[in-house]
């Protein structure tokens, strides 16, 4: 992991989130040096599912009512499959990671979390990878899919599932460091 002291870094996620996928980018980004935020759609806490049921929770630091994408260097997205299809019919959800994604921010996401990017329709033509049974989603949006532990393009940092974490949190904090990234038009 690369020193992201100063960084600020924000999680966005609901109930039904992948327990580890939020967990250990959480904790390794925290361990880098960078101030991390779990960002969702009220206080509280969110419930995570732990590969077959449900799993701890995780408290909330801000709404997105609360949470500024300005005040922020980069954006993760954990997967699991309930939590990016809850997040994608949400359009203070979209229009806060939209904001990440035009302001040339790194944005990491992993597992079914692609979903999100999808749905904002900024995959085309976007080296990408994510887990197996959305492939089909990723390339119908004009995604360059590959079956690779970690994809990265312009700051996009994309992962496949938690066995794969820990390249995920390697570039992700590798890009966080670099910082701002050039992105070809949507």
């Amino acid at each position: 992991m690369q020193d992201i002291s100063g960084k600020r870094v924000a999680i966005l996620a609901t109930h039904g989130f992948e327990q580890s996928e939020l967990e250990v980018p959480l904790n390794k980004l925290r361990e880098a040096g960078a101030e991390v935020h779990v960002v969702s759609l009220d206080p509280g806490q969110i419930k995570g599912w732990d590969k077959k049921d449900w799993g701890r929770p995780v408290p909330v630091d801000k709404t997105l009512d609360e949470a500024r994408p300005e005040d922020y260097d980069a954006l993760v997205l954990p997967g699991g499959q309930i939590n990016p299809d809850l997040l994608r019919v949400e359009q203070k959800a979209l229009s806060f990671i939209r904001s990440f994604w035009d302001e040339r921010k790194v944005i990491g996401a992993i597992c079914h979390a692609p979903w999100l990017l999808v749905e904002l329709g900024v995959l085309k033509d976007r080296r990408v990878t994510s887990y197996h049974s959305i492939k089909t989603d990723v390339m119908n949006a004009g995604g360059r899919w590959e079956n690779s532990e970690v994809v990265t393009d312009q700051g996009l940092v994309t992962s496949r599932n938690p066995g794969d974490l820990d390249a995920f949190c390697d570039k992700l904090s590798e890009e966080i460091r670099e910082g701002r990234h050039e992105r070809r038009a949507a």
